[in-house]
């Protein structure tokens, strides 16, 4: 019952990621809120459906993208081993977990990407994708990534209340 967020913020994610989010670029980079979401909700200790919220944003994207939904569901299930392995072992400096996460996370579905596009006959110069592309979307991940650890930390209070002591 818990996992019924997941499918309207996820939504929500995705159509302001194709829509809003995709036209604020920073050169030819630009944030990834779903991979956002993902990273900060795989990082609250009390949650345990990180894996589900994970094939969620893979199904939706899918859907939005020109990729490979292979591509996203390598990355993404990445991210929440990588952000699970992380909370267990950085749990007194939630931000930089995140912050590792979200570095890590960039960087792996960039590099998917990458060989995805290359394995299609596109041809890019591997300077020009790090410099343009990665570099820029890394930057912007970093600065969304404070905002996005918040609303998931809070709503994962919510979905996940505390028990009362007696």
């Amino acid at each position: 019952m818990r996992n019924i967020i997941a499918f309207p913020l996820l939504g929500l994610a995705v159509i302001l990621q194709s829509s809003l989010v995709s036209e604020m670029r920073l050169l030819q980079g630009y944030a990834d809120l779903p991979m956002l979401i993902i990273a900060a909700w795989a990082l609250q200790e009390r949650v345990d459906s990180a894996w589900h919220w994970a094939a969620i944003a893979c199904l939706f994207i899918g859907f939005v993208s020109g990729l490979p939904w292979i591509t996203f569901v390598i990355g993404y299930f990445g991210i929440v081993f990588i952000a699970r392995i992380l909370q267990r072992r950085v749990w007194q400096a939630p931000l930089l977990a995140m912050f590792s996460v979200v570095f890590a996370g960039t960087l792996l579905m960039h590099t998917l990407s990458f060989i995805v596009l290359t394995l299609s006959g596109t041809t890019f110069s591997l300077a020009d994708v790090s410099t343009l592309i990665t570099l820029p979307t890394l930057l912007l991940n970093m600065l969304f990534s404070i905002p996005a650890y918040t609303l998931m930390r809070d709503l994962s209070y919510w979905v996940y209340p505390a028990e009362v002591m007696e």
